[in-house]
């Protein structure tokens, strides 16, 4: 069960129910999470001035045991390189930020989600 699905004029995308030949369905919805946020927190923290070397973003998730198995928890880390000590505050502010108010994609998720952040590297 795999499927190639194009967005406007946007690249093809792989969807693959066993996640071999592209991610699967419930895959792409956590990599959407993960990159909405990612995309707000970086463009803060650019017009916050804050300079980084490095940023990754780690998730895990757990999932409902029975039909349909949406998200019931998702743990996000960010990994930062490069900012200084000081810099934590705008950190937590733009994660704060893109949470409560600009990631349409955890906004589209069930309100019942538990998303916990945690921040590494400063």
């Amino acid at each position: 069960m795999t499927f190639t699905g194009r967005v406007d004029s946007g690249p093809d995308v792989i969807i693959d129910s066993d996640g071999e030949a592209g991610a699967s369905s419930m895959d792409s919805v956590l990599l959407g999470l993960m990159g909405c946020m990612s995309i707000d927190v970086l463009m803060i923290l650019q017009k916050s001035r804050v300079e980084l070397t490095s940023f990754v973003v780690r998730a895990e998730a757990e999932r409902a045991p029975e039909p349909p198995r949406h998200f019931t928890r998702v743990r996000l880390v960010f990994v930062f390189e490069g900012p200084d000590s000081d810099a934590r505050p705008k950190i937590d502010r733009a994660i704060q930020l893109s949470r409560e108010k600009y990631c349409s994609v955890l906004h589209s998720l069930r309100g019942d989600l538990e998303l916990e952040t945690s921040v590494e590297g400063v």
